[in-house]
């Protein structure tokens, strides 16, 4: 056996632990947030007498929470560091998922006088209330605040997770890495679908927020114990310490300049800093015209096939659950193509994942064809929208991958950050204008391209959706057309 091979045969390997515990974080993640999607229309809507201008304005105002927080999430974890930055994280975000629960019982409340501690009897005291509007007006400020809440956690989940990648993984393993634990999200949409309607049926949808949301905490106890960098980890030896470090020396040679990232694991990055280079610019773009098709994707399809196809939360389960199945091709595609590229084709980190990022893009496109194959049967829009989520979790995966590979570890959660507001301003204006859209369209029997009704607002969005990613990897190309690796911010 050889010397390398020795040296692999004593590896430790924690950072395949601390990449399942990022899955485990990022499934707990998109449970969370999915709660809502998946009880409104047959169990929320009908006791407080939502329409989807209501839900759309909801779902939108998460969104810009979110896009707010993330800003300030990612200096909040480099400035705590990844695991203290966690904690407080899933920690104010499972707060955040279980007081949703409580929205009701502060409705019956306020609007009928009746201060009590059963769900069944905040339900029973708001169905005798008269004034309609009124109802509408606080369960919708409540759910606001809750949403609120839910925002500011969730916010941190990303800048934490890409941020723990970059200092357990070498670039090379980065994509693969971060595909493996932004597989959380298409496995949280699996599961969701197939627990929260039938937990909402069988104990009331407030069960459904306080069970899923006290999986944060239990996270929350193996976190505390699990992790520490990597240089001061018990759990990794010298042989995975200098695999995880790799990147020092091949960056070093690439630019003659050494890098020293322990040194400057206390630096701090500014916001104008930050601004001054296109690789930020690059990114928030990407992000921005990007992440609103995931978000629409996830808090409308269960929406979309009660609307057009006249599916219960139930009936639909297995149609939402196909949807995030395709979706997990992902998992291989947004490690394999670039991996392909750079090492096969011998590209840099940069031009590797761009070239992935292209095919990727061209998915989304065959959204168009989504509603025109619905009158055949509901299964074919269902598979193609699968399709784009996989299209799209391979992007989102690599897309995140450009910042550790072009930016210093301790810039990485900043960068991360201001990336994810520019991707939640993208999902509150896809969100909200989504649910305007489809009153407007159901209300006034809007016409387009041969649909009528909800069915043509629909079509637009997904028009939207379609071209979404190309426009945003032509701008990114455009910005940064070659490999710039950052050392000073």
């Amino acid at each position: 056996m050889s010397n390398l091979q020795q040296e692999k045969a004593k590896m430790t390997n924690q950072r395949w632990t601390i990449c399942l515990m990022l899955f485990l974080a990022t499934t707990v993640n998109y449970l969370d947030r999915q709660v809502l999607s998946l009880t409104w229309s047959d169990f929320i809507a009908p006791e407080f007498h939502w329409t989807n201008s209501d839900y759309g304005m909801i779902a939108g105002l998460f969104s810009l929470f979110y896009a707010v927080s993330m800003l300030f999430a990612g200096k909040f974890v480099d400035r705590l560091d990844t695991k203290k930055g966690y904690l407080w994280a899933i920690g104010v975000w499972s707060v955040g998922a279980v007081i949703h629960a409580f929205c009701g019982l502060v409705t019956a409340g306020i609007v009928a006088d009746e201060w009590t501690m059963s769900f069944a009897g905040a339900r029973e005291a708001i169905g005798t209330v008269g004034d309609v509007s009124m109802v509408v007006s606080v369960s919708v400020t409540l759910f606001i605040f809750a949403r609120l809440v839910l925002a500011i956690g969730e916010a941190g989940n990303f800048p934490a997770a890409i941020k723990a990648t970059a200092e357990y993984f070498p670039k090379k393993d980065r994509a693969y890495a971060t595909s493996l634990f932004n597989a959380g999200a298409q496995i949280g949409a699996l599961i969701a679908p197939l627990t929260i309607p039938f937990i909402a049926r069988a104990w009331g949808w407030e069960m459904a927020f306080i069970i899923i949301g006290a999986l944060g905490f239990l996270w929350m106890g193996f976190w505390v114990f699990l992790y520490d960098k990597p240089e001061k980890s018990k759990r990794v030896n010298a042989a995975e310490l200098a695999y995880i470090n790799q990147d020092e020396i091949t960056d070093a040679a690439l630019i003659n300049a050494p890098i020293k990232e322990n040194a400057k694991a206390g630096r701090k990055v500014t916001f104008k800093q930050a601004f001054r280079h296109k690789q930020t610019w690059s990114f928030a773009v990407g992000k921005f015209l990007t992440d609103g098709v995931w978000w629409f994707l996830l808090f409308w399809i269960p929406a979309y096939l009660k609307s057009v196809y006249d599916l219960d939360s139930t009936e639909s389960a297995p149609h939402v659950f196909l949807v995030y199945a395709i979706s997990m091709i992902s998992v291989f595609a947004a490690g394999y193509f670039p991996a392909y590229f750079m090492k096969k084709k011998k590209m840099d980190p940069y031009q590797g994942r761009m070239r992935a990022m292209l095919m990727f893009a061209m998915f989304p496109v065959l959204i168009l064809f989504a509603q025109p194959l619905g009158t055949i049967s509901v299964w074919l829009p269902v598979i193609i929208i699968g399709i784009a989520a996989a299209a799209h979790q391979s992007w989102s995966a690599n897309i995140f991958t450009t910042v550790s590979d072009m930016f210093p570890k301790y810039a990485v959660g900043t960068i991360t950050g201001i990336g994810g507001m520019a991707g939640g301003i993208g999902s509150y204006f896809i969100n909200q204008g989504s649910g305007l859209l489809f009153d407007f369209s159901a209300n006034n029997n809007l016409k387009f391209m041969g649909f009528e009704g909800i069915e043509s607002g629909y079509f637009i969005i997904f028009c939207v959706c379609a071209f979404a990613y190309l426009i945003g990897w032509l701008i990114m190309k455009s910005l940064v057309p070659h490999y710039q690796v950052i050392t000073e911010m």
